[in-house]
């Protein structure tokens, strides 16, 4: 009987830490329009340490007395400004996004990133000081970004992670939190089959592979295309703990598991699950 109730103990554990943090943090609904733009108006500039930060401008407002983070890491051939409207995107919807200025198949730029952010939360006077949720970080980035948000996937800190497109940098099996994987079904630079493998590697968490249906290498920038939507809406469960997006992916009768935009939606046993 001892050693029943510490499989349930440990089975509950496990359950807890996949559990968004719950929407009583405060900020503000927008009714399941993910691909609109959130209630926050925003502001951008350098760290002058190589991290571009993108955030709400008046952090702590609209009931939002925290703000997760999003670590982002460029393509190959991108700079920040790239992807600028997608990255404000992220932040009109409460998001502190923390942008690697370079161009890296590491991890190493995005966590410079955090710690940047950790560093600030705790400095008096700093507008960050007290208004960043340290306990709710995502990545992602594009092709060689998307490779590089994987990396940092394998740090305690990020809790998880949703590669645009990502190229095969990094090891998936180091990841201990949930993952999306988007594809291009066009994609002739990062092929479907690449990101699926990632995809596949993927089954100690829970992971979920979006293939978008007509898709180039390119629909990224600027604003996301269609994959705005459901990266926002995946950012805002497991970060926001918003609940209305919880059925976009999870459930059997999950949004995204029908929609016509993708030409494969697969989830792991783990995702099915929840």
């Amino acid at each position: 009987m001892k050693r029943l109730l510490a499989i349930v103990v440990t089975a509950a554990a496990l359950v807890v830490n996949l559990t968004p943090v719950a929407q009583a943090a405060g900020c503000p609904s927008v009714n399941k329009n993910w691909a609109g733009p959130g209630p926050f108006a925003v502001t951008s500039a350098s760290n002058g340490q190589g991290t571009t930060i993108i955030r709400p401008a008046q952090l702590g407002t609209l009931g939002c007395a925290k703000h997760p983070v999003i670590l982002w890491s460029n393509g190959a051939a991108a700079t920040v400004s790239t992807y600028q409207p997608l990255l404000e995107h992220f932040a009109s919807h409460g998001f502190i996004v923390a942008a690697g200025e370079g161009r890296s198949s590491s991890a190493a730029p995005l966590l410079a990133g955090l710690d940047y952010l950790t560093t600030q939360n705790g400095t008096a006077g700093s507008v960050f000081a007290g208004k960043v949720d340290l306990a709710h970080v995502g990545a992602t980035g594009h092709s060689l970004g998307g490779g590089a948000a994987v990396g940092a996937g394998a740090d305690p800190r990020v809790d998880t992670v949703a590669p645009l497109e990502g190229g095969p940098f990094n090891d998936p099996a180091k990841l201990h939190g949930p993952a999306l994987y988007f594809a291009g079904s066009a994609d002739i630079v990062v092929w479907p089959s690449v990101v699926h493998d990632r995809y596949a590697q993927s089954s100690h968490v829970p992971a979920i592979y979006a293939e978008l249906k007509g898709a180039d290498h390119f629909v990224v920038s600027p604003d996301g295309g269609q994959f705005r939507g459901a990266i926002t809406a995946w950012f805002r469960y497991w970060l926001l703990g918003d609940e209305q997006a919880r059925g976009e992916f999870f459930g059997p009768s999950c949004t995204n598991c029908t929609s016509a935009i993708w030409s494969k939606f697969e989830r792991n046993a783990k995702a099915t699950a929840l």
